[in-house]
């Protein structure tokens, strides 16, 4: 079994809906995500997207980067619920503006700029597979679309969910 980075993106209403009922919010994620797995929206438009495994090694570049808004772990509790992995975590519609903005200004290139993989392996970043330099491109095709998605909930307005699965 693996370890997912999960995101949900939640209107203002929605949010303050599943801060008072957290169990809904679990199925109003489990609903949109088997939704689009019919549909595939692109990353922009989406309501739900996921890291795959790769959320461990993107907090770990985006931590090392210094970056201001904390977009693999959520920033606010949601609830002491469990969605898989711990508890749910939330960014409200500021944050995940100001995510938006830096990410639009980051490349994936600056972020492994001078990582060395062992500084991955030391650390223990999840799934250990840091064995060669070509383990750091392993979530560069993820970043891009993380942008995008980040993109869309910005500028609407919207709060983003975030949750291990």
């Amino acid at each position: 079994m693996s370890m997912n980075g999960e995101y949900l993106r939640v209107t203002p209403a929605e949010l303050e809906r599943a801060l008072k009922d957290p169990e809904w919010a679990l199925e109003l994620a489990e609903e949109v995500q088997d939704a689009q797995e019919e549909s595939e929206p692109a990353p922009v438009e989406a309501r739900h997207f996921t890291t795959h495994q790769t959320w461990h090694l993107l907090g770990f570049l985006l931590q090392r980067f210094a970056f201001p808004v904390d977009i693999v772990h959520g920033e606010e509790p949601l609830a002491d619920d469990d969605w898989g992995y711990g508890p749910p975590r939330y960014l409200a519609p500021d944050r995940v503006r100001l995510a938006a903005d830096v990410l639009r200004q980051t490349t994936y290139d600056q972020l492994i700029q001078d990582v060395d993989p062992s500084e991955l392996a030391k650390a223990e970043i999840y799934p250990w597979i840091w064995d060669s330099p070509t383990s750091l491109e392993w979530a560069r095709d993820l970043f891009a679309p993380l942008t995008e998605f980040f993109r869309g909930a910005a500028s609407t307005g919207h709060a983003v969910l975030v949750w291990l699965d």
